[in-house]
């Protein structure tokens, strides 16, 4: 399935954040995405977050790239929020949108590995490495926006 290319408005979203690497994903040891997502869910932050706006999908937000697909990132798990400087920033511009749909987390894994094969083979299309995110609209759905020059 093709990615569809739209514009995004920028937005803020709060939440707990990690930085780490692809490769460090890879290792049960040193991965920290699953912790991070435990942690949203147990400690129910959804439901505790101030200043929400009406956007009610949960969000994985990529940011603060150290360069490329292989160096050091931000990830924030959070919503949506008006303002504030506990935030990261969504930039506005210009996004690939995947979709994915089935069991998680496999399926999510399954979708950023399209994304991974889909740059492979069209180089010519370059990332901005800014802001990436994720958008769940549910327990099994999620659009993965990476941005694109």
């Amino acid at each position: 399935m093709e990615p569809i290319r739209q514009h995004q408005d920028a937005f803020r979203v709060a939440g707990p954040t990690v930085r780490t690497t692809n490769r460090e994903e890879t290792t049960p040891a040193t991965a920290r995405l699953g912790r991070l997502w435990g942690s949203f869910f147990d400690e129910k932050m959804a439901g505790l977050m101030p200043r929400r706006t009406s956007d009610t999908r949960i969000f994985g937000v990529y940011s603060a790239y150290e360069s490329d697909a292989h160096g050091a990132f931000d990830v924030t798990a959070g919503l949506a929020v008006a303002e504030g400087d506990d935030t990261v920033a969504i930039e506005a511009g210009n996004y690939l949108v995947f979709t994915g749909q089935g069991e998680m987390p496999q399926m999510v894994i399954a979708t950023w590995q399209r994304i991974w094969q889909y740059f492979e083979a069209h180089p010519e299309i370059v990332r901005s490495y800014r802001s990436d995110f994720e958008a769940y609209e549910g327990p099994d759905k999620v659009a993965i926006y990476i941005g694109v020059a």
